[in-house]
């Protein structure tokens, strides 16, 4: 009976063995084809080998591309994109790989057990989606710019001696590089291929100042007044307009101040006329000449605020507006600017004012925290002093004969200011503020020298040969006025001749289109 019952277990123990080596042949025999129950995501990829379906999940995910995603910007605004645009691309594709594998790899136990289970549910593997977070910065910057609502600063003006304060109003900014990431966490972590909805980050810009903080602006921390009454139409109104191309500036604490930037361009359209400034130790015309008288003035009044200058430069010839070494040139052609530090702990403004007699002030105002019997003095010393004895004369065969233009002679300078304190009338302080070198020029000539006249032309050259700019000047003198009087009497004939002419039947002009009117000097 044991015997037996041996060898019936080993009859059953032979078919379970026979039947799992079935399972396996016929498992072999279809590895191409993945078992049935089996999908990514709601595909059924049941029966469908590895290459059918991975072209059927890369359908899915393109199809995804055409979902549209907003991106909500500011107020009602919003981007309004694609997953394609965003980069959307299969982030997974080896459950594919993992799919045609179940019920195949391990051993034959294994693999029956995996088919059981099939047959009871289905098996469902996720299909996961990236993006190019570049793609999505890059879109988001691109679009939300026009959306973003920039903070206005509080205004402060100034007008009939009292200022007024106009509030500010806060801004709504995207933040590019926040927004980014939130879209990108979203489409990798919750997003699953429907319309989606995302937030960007935005932050709120604060305008700078507000009433309490500007009407803190009363007193007078620094003032400074330069005349420009010698100078000619075009010099004037250079000076005025970069005046008032300054005033009404308003500096926040640690903001620093560039003139030249103020100022600047230097053009037509900017208000500049064509006016006298220093060129490499000549005098030369140039749009916006006049201008340092602008920077010179402001400068002094910064140094009497004792404000924190940052950048200066001295003229390259002296000027006769202020004390050698208190003036402060700007200039686009060497890079020279004026700039200064707002180094108190309140905002300051500054006012520039152009008078019609041709005086410039500046004045800056700001909240005094300086003790009142303490006073401020800059002081000038001269530490050398050169002047050119020699001439030039420059002899200019473009030029006609009689034209004899005069630049005066510049003495050159050594120089320092020096900033003095006192307190209760007494000295406490002296320090140097800065050092200043002033190029000599002598005085010089132009003279053209072209004509027909050979003895006209003999006689100017001996002239110049003179080296004596008041020799030249009388020679070309006397042939301009024999110029002009030949000049006067062939206009006087020709008028007579053409009063002598029958008077001829007029027509009107054509009509000519309004001109620009053309710049003065």
């Amino acid at each position: 009976m044991v015997m037996r019952r041996r060898r019936g277990m080993l009859t059953v123990i032979t078919a379970l063995f026979i039947g799992f080596l079935s399972i396996g042949a016929t498992v072999h025999a279809a590895e191409e084809k993945i078992e049935s129950g089996i999908y990514a995501d709601q595909i059924n990829i049941s029966g469908m080998t590895v290459s059918e379906a991975r072209n059927a999940v890369q359908e899915y995910v393109d199809s995804c591309g055409e979902v549209q995603i907003t991106l909500h910007a500011v107020d009602d605004q919003a981007i309004v994109t694609t997953a394609a645009e965003a980069g959307l691309k299969w982030a997974n594709p080896e459950i594919i790989e993992e799919a045609a594998a179940l019920g195949k790899d391990g051993n034959i136990v294994q693999c029956y057990k995996m088919l059981k289970d099939l047959e009871r549910s289905n098996k469902v593997y996720e299909v996961k989606f990236d993006f190019d977070k570049e793609k999505i910065r890059a879109l988001i910057e691109e679009q939300s710019a026009q959306y973003n609502q920039e903070a206005v600063d509080a205004v402060l003006t100034r007008a009939d001696g009292a200022f007024r304060i106009t509030e500010g109003q806060p801004g709504v900014i995207v933040d590019v590089n926040a927004s980014a990431e939130a879209v990108y966490q979203y489409l990798t972590n919750e997003w699953r291929g429907e319309e989606g909805y995302v937030d960007l980050a935005v932050t709120v810009q604060e305008p700078r100042g507000n009433a309490e903080e500007l009407s803190q602006i009363t007193d007078v921390l620094g003032t400074f007044t330069t005349s420009y009454s010698t100078s000619n139409s075009s010099r004037s109104a250079n000076v005025a307009n970069g005046c008032k191309l300054i005033d009404g500036s308003l500096l926040y604490p640690g903001d620093e101040f560039s003139c030249y930037e103020a100022v600047s361009p230097f053009s037509k359209d900017n208000g500049y006329y064509m006016a006298a400034s220093y060129l490499n130790g000549q005098v030369v015309d140039s749009l916006g000449g006049g201008i340092c008288q602008v920077s010179t003035t402001l400068y002094n009044a910064v140094l009497r605020a004792e404000l924190e200058v940052t950048e200066r430069y001295n003229h390259s010839m002296i000027v006769t507006y202020v004390d050698p070494s208190a003036d402060a040139a700007i200039a686009e052609s060497s890079g020279k600017d004026f700039k200064f530090v707002n180094n108190t702990e309140h905002p300051i403004y500054i006012e520039g004012i152009a008078t019609p007699d041709k005086h410039i002030t500046f004045t800056i105002y700001g909240m005094e925290t300086r003790d009142s019997n303490r006073e401020v003095i800059y002081e000038s010393v001269v530490l050398e002093r050169n002047v050119p004895e020699e001439e030039v004369i420059y002899a200019n065969e473009s030029l006609p004969l009689g034209y004899c233009s005069v630049q005066s002679a510049h003495v050159g300078y050594k120089a320092q200011l020096w900033k003095v304190v006192k307190v209760d009338g007494v000295e406490v302080s002296r320090e140097q503020v800065n050092s200043s070198s002033y190029n000599k020029s002598p005085r010089n000539a132009t003279v053209g020298t072209a004509t027909a006249d050979p003895e006209a032309h003999n006689a100017i050259m001996a002239a110049i040969a003179t080296n004596s700019i008041d020799q030249v000047k009388a020679v070309a003198g006397a042939y301009q006025a024999q110029a002009d009087a030949a000049a006067a009497q062939a206009a006087a004939q020709a008028a007579a001749a053409q009063a002598q002419q029958p008077p001829a039947e007029q027509t009107p002009p054509p009509e000519q289109p309004p001109q620009e009117p053309a710049p003065e000097g």
